[in-house]
């Protein structure tokens, strides 16, 4: 059977395949369908983690129970998945392990493109990369193998392009894998400094053999053609290179990048007239060729910045600017991205902007745009829970250099589960005196609806524990501590108030579900979603002030002439348009207007 499938379709399919037990993950794009699809197959345990270190250490705890284990994550959840990961390429595993990390070139959802195939090499961890679907799904079964074989966990690199990207997929029957047996084995598993000087001097041993694997692995392969050009190239830039030079050109198509296959390397070097090294983001592959003395080319005209894809090689390599439709740039508006209509988030940054000698320490999620015109609240994104301990070291400074101003700290509910938690306990222990705001929304918000420890309900669906937010912070010796409903503006603002004027650690959580939501019927009852009017713009009575302009709801529009008007059809009712109007020209679509 054939079926469409996307990469990250298609790991889940391959993992699946491959016999695993168990997968974990924490949901970041270009990686959070894996483990939706991977919910599918009731064989497979599949979580969403708290963080992706929880993540891979719960899939490290059934790899050594014997179980073929599995994390996903984007590339930054690696950064904070690095310290388990590290340490377990020394253990060495039982049953079969493999970390996905799913790469941005181009940053279309990241504050950074980061190459983590550099991570393989750091961390001593064999390297796989695919360039199509079926390559995810037929790399993904070789990965475990190789795992199990060599007794290593393995790093599995895609990019968004090939996360998101579909392609034919043959699939298999589900392979028969039983568990392996535990035995305790301290030495192996007991990562003290004794028991890891003897690991590594084994890990780099199992390298040596690695390297040796990678120059007869069916995942590197020659493609023979018109030998006056040859191209290395890996992952998706394999498909762009193909489209560019067709068999004008002859390739070396890499799957297994670490340890690179040296030998191949130098049998087709010798074989080529001119060599190239196509790969996106930095000079992984080029750098090690380099350094083995072969004369090649590479980022002398390959960027080293963005995504690549076929009209860059083109003009890189053979000076060819393919033909294409011209933007009119006087023509082309600019869409920049904005909250929803109906946006819990936005009456309370609407409410924040308007304060003086505040700073607001941002972090990462759909509130993010709090920085985006036209409300320019949010000061700083870091990282996902940056917000909380960044927020107190602006604190701390501006203390003791006696600056008087205040710092906010803005996160999401599920930013806060993930690494945000351990920031305020630093707020607390350490006697800071900032405003923690957790935006709950009900939901992970910006990866597209995933549940979380906060929501009362498993990936799978079923209702499980649902952490008390109040109960948690109270818990860390939060002593200042509101609930309110962000699209209460005078609510909202009092609250502010309220929190700006303490002198000591505070917590405010605005709690309303997010407006893409599909809530549930209890949810529904409890916020009274389903009694919600649209408003409308009553035109005589409109001063054309752009007071409603301000807070950057989408379904609000200006017209020199006619003033403000709503967007029925965008309009979802969160009437915030309605109490910022100072002449009360904004309605209830239901009310009589007089």
């Amino acid at each position: 059977m054939k079926k469409l499938l996307t990469g990250n379709e298609a790991v889940a399919r391959g993992a699946y395949e491959a016999g695993i037990t168990l997968a974990a993950a924490y949901p970041g794009t270009p990686s959070t369908e894996i483990l939706e699809n991977m919910a599918q197959y009731k064989e497979i345990y599949s979580e969403w983690s708290p963080n992706e270190k929880v993540a891979v250490e719960v899939a490290i705890g059934g790899s050594i129970a014997g179980a073929r284990s599995l994390a996903a994550m984007k590339h930054v959840g690696v950064n904070v998945a690095a310290d388990p990961m590290f340490t377990f390429a020394y253990t060495g595993v039982n049953g079969g392990f493999v970390l996905v990390s799913a790469d941005d070139p181009g940053m279309h959802s990241s504050q950074n493109e980061q190459d983590n195939r550099y991570y393989a090499r750091h961390a001593k961890m064999p390297l796989i990369e695919p360039s199509d679907s079926q390559e995810c799904k037929d790399f993904i079964k070789e990965a475990f193998d190789i795992s199990e074989k060599f007794d290593v966990p393995i790093l599995f690199r895609m990019t968004t392009r090939v996360c998101h990207s579909k392609g034919l997929v043959t699939f298999d029957e589900r392979q028969n894998v039983e568990m392996k047996p535990y035995h305790k084995d301290i030495p192996k598993y007991v990562a003290n400094p004794a028991n890891g000087r003897v690991l590594h001097t084994k890990l780099e041993q199992k390298l040596i053999e690695l390297e040796k694997y990678s120059n007869h692995s069916p995942l590197n392969r020659y493609e023979w053609h018109d030998k006056k050009i040859g191209i290395i190239t890996s992952g998706v830039a394999y498909q762009y290179a193909r489209e560019v030079f067709g068999e004008k050109a002859s390739y070396l198509k890499l799957g297994f990048t670490f340890p690179l296959p040296k030998e191949m390397i130098k049998t087709f070097a010798d074989e080529v007239d001119k060599l190239y090294v196509i790969e996106e983001l930095e000079p992984y592959l080029e750098t090690q060729i380099k350094a083995m003395g072969i004369e090649v080319i590479g980022k002398e005209v390959i960027p080293v910045c963005g995504e690549l894809n076929p009209d860059i090689i083109a003009e890189a390599i053979l000076g060819q600017k393919r033909e294409t439709v011209e933007k009119i740039e006087e023509k082309v508006v600019g869409r920049p991205p904005t909250m929803c209509a109906g946006c819990p988030h936005r009456g309370f940054f609407y409410e924040l902007s308007k304060k003086k000698n505040v700073v607001v320490s941002g972090d990462i999620g759909c509130y993010t745009l709090g920085a985006a015109a036209p409300l320019l609240t949010t000061d700083t994104v870091i990282c996902m829970g940056a917000s909380v301990s960044a927020g107190h070291g602006f604190s701390k400074a501006f203390q003791k250099n006696d600056i008087d101003t205040k710092v906010v700290s803005v996160i999401g509910d599920s930013t806060f589960f993930h690494s945000g938690i351990t920031g305020l306990l630093d707020v607390v222990y350490n006697q800071g005196n900032t405003t923690v705001v957790i935006l709950d929304n009900r939901i992970t918000g910006m990866t597209g609806h995933q549940e979380n420890p906060g929501t009362g309900y498993t990936l799978g669906g079923e209702p499980t524990t649902q952490v008390d937010l109040v109960k948690l912070c109270e818990g860390i010796g939060v002593k200042h501590i509101d609930v309110i409903n962000p699209l209460d503006l005078k609510q909202t603002n009092d609250a502010i108030e309220k929190h700006l004027g303490l002198n000591e650690p505070s917590v405010i959580i605005t709690k309303w579900p997010c407006v893409l939501k599909k809530s549930k019927q209890d949810e529904i009852a409890e916020y009274d979603l389903a009694n919600r009017q649209k408003s409308i713009v009553i035109s005589d009575a409109c001063k054309k002030c752009k007071m409603c302009v301000k807070i950057g709801c989408p379904a609000i529009s200006y017209d020199q002439q006619k003033g403000a008007t709503i967007e029925s059809s965008m309009c979802t009712g969160c009437e915030v348009c309605l109490q910022v109007c100072p002449f009360d020209a904004i309605k209830k679509a239901g009310e009589q207007h007089v």
